[in-house]
């Protein structure tokens, strides 16, 4: 999921490692920790496979040592472009489901609609095991414990909800697009 992250931000503009790092954070911090001992190589092996090509900072750019511009490559391009509409089961994860919505706009409607259907199958199936965890436990747990479960099962269904309006407006704008 870094990749399709990394190729995403630098798609929007080139950007200097410091830079992608702060954007990475921002981009990912809800959805995922974030280790920074992951960025560099990372970019070293996209470089390696053409994905990013690496630049000196411009000149006149007021910096103590000559910073790294990182920029996509024309296969870098259609990397993303793959990546963003892959729908298979790494995009319904914690990880994989935060990185991909974030570059939605991006994506295909068609692979958004799978996606969004995949990660709402998992939510359940987690919503589920949560509520037969909840049942079969609750009077051998301590309060806080019970507590904590409740938490991650009203997390769980506030998450459907979510998701499930997001799959109604999804619906909405593709009527409307097959109709203009």
């Amino acid at each position: 999921m870094l990749e399709l992250a990394i190729l995403g931000l630098l798609l929007e503009s080139p950007m200097h490692g410091y830079e992608l790092r702060k954007r990475l954070t921002g981009l990912l911090g809800a959805f995922r920790a974030f280790s920074y001992g992951s960025l560099y190589p990372a970019l070293r092996r996209m470089q390696a496979d053409g994905l990013i090509a690496e630049d000196a900072a411009p000149a006149g750019t007021p910096v103590r040592r000559a910073r790294r511009v990182y920029q996509l490559t024309d296969a870098g391009r259609q990397r993303f472009s793959e990546l963003v509409a892959d729908t298979g089961p790494q995009n319904y994860t914690d990880d994989g489901f935060g990185v991909h919505l974030a570059f939605f706009n991006r994506t295909p409607a068609e692979a958004r609609m799978r996606i969004l259907e995949g990660r709402r199958r998992q939510v359940e199936e987690r919503r589920e095991g949560l509520r037969e965890a909840v049942a079969r436990a609750s009077n051998s747990l301590d309060r806080y414990t019970r507590q904590l479960h409740q938490l991650g099962l009203e997390s769980s269904e506030r998450e459907v909800k979510w998701l499930n309006e997001l799959i109604t407006a999804e619906r909405v704008a593709q009527r409307r697009a097959e109709q203009s």
